[in-house]
């Protein structure tokens, strides 16, 4: 469009003049619109007001080369918003879904742990009692059927007056003295009741998982229950019935019984800490009857040891309770 002169811009009238400022303006527009879309760059098609202004200055049966509804639909930007638009729903939808997951995941979680739960329950509640060792004869005796010692041709026959036991044996019979029931040894601890955090469950040798699985571990090596030393325990905080899940509501003076079987031993806590996992001295061997505690922290996220620690301080036997 060729530019006007100074001599016709004094000439025209004032709405020519508009007519003239908007077709260079528009021209500007459409050669910035050409370019941006070279470039692949997303641009409105009009603003509210360049309608506007469009419409005051197109007179009637004139009309100025403004781009029409059909034609300003067909453009980029249009397609692009319908894009992002699907993307959005897409990505809800994707969040709806992973919270749903989540959930079914946790549900099915905590399902799993009351089965395992009542399956350890029963296991405490088929715990057989531990039979009182007893001493057994050194002499294994024999009566005859007869109730008599065999004939001896030409003797008349002898009926028992020793209770069976040949004349060659009766000496030793009679220096023997039975020896005195030995010491109860240190025992293989079976259960664990802790009453403030609602603890009832069976214990079973070694801290691996299969243990684990069944309720808690003894580690292998550390003291039995009611010896002198440590006697370290395990369990899952959040899995396999989610045993030691609150040791953290444990406080110092709070009891744990340990039984097992024959007898019951009441351990006092005396302290409580968060560890490392690397933190193995917490096992080590102590100079007195002493219990560890030990279960992943925190909840869920397991990336260090919680360390309950108590000592000896009671034992009663279950047959006298």
């Amino acid at each position: 469009m060729a530019r006007p002169s100074n001599s016709n811009l004094e000439n025209m009238s004032e709405r020519e003049l508009q007519e003239a400022l908007y077709r260079k303006r528009y021209a500007e527009r459409k050669n910035r619109l050409t370019r941006l879309k070279g470039e692949g760059r997303v641009v409105d098609v009009a603003t509210r007001e360049q309608k506007l202004e469009y419409l005051q200055l197109s007179g009637a049966g004139q009309a100025l080369p403004y781009p029409t509804e059909e034609q300003a639909e067909t453009t980029p930007g249009r397609w692009r918003n319908i894009f992002n638009r699907s993307l959005l729903v897409v990505e809800i939808a994707a969040a709806v879904g992973f919270i749903w997951i989540v959930y079914s995941l946790v549900g099915s979680l905590r399902q799993l742990n009351n089965e395992i739960v009542e399956a350890q329950q029963e296991a405490v509640a088929n715990i057989p009692a531990v039979a009182t060792p007893t001493l057994s004869p050194v002499i294994d005796l024999v009566l005859l059927p007869s109730g008599h010692k065999p004939p001896v041709e030409g003797q008349p026959i002898v009926y028992e007056e020793a209770g069976g036991i040949p004349e060659h044996l009766l000496p030793l019979v009679d220096a023997y003295v039975p020896p005195e029931a030995p010491p109860p040894a240190p025992e293989q601890p079976r259960q664990i009741e802790i009453n403030k955090i609602g603890v009832n469950a069976p214990i079973f040798a070694g801290h691996e998982e299969e243990q684990l699985k069944k309720g808690v571990g003894h580690s292998i090596g550390t003291a039995l229950v009611g010896e002198t030393g440590n006697m370290v325990l395990s369990a899952h905080n959040d899995i396999y019935g989610e045993i030691f899940r609150h040791l953290d509501q444990l406080s110092a003076g709070d009891e744990v019984v340990v039984s097992s079987g024959r007898s019951s031993y009441t351990y006092v806590i005396n302290d409580i800490q968060v560890v490392l996992p690397t933190a193995v001295e917490v096992m080590a061997p102590t100079d007195h009857a002493s219990l560890t505690l030990i279960s992943c922290y925190p909840y869920l996220v397991d990336n260090k040891r919680i360390v309950v620690k108590a000592d000896l301080v009671e034992q009663t036997d279950e047959d006298q309770s």
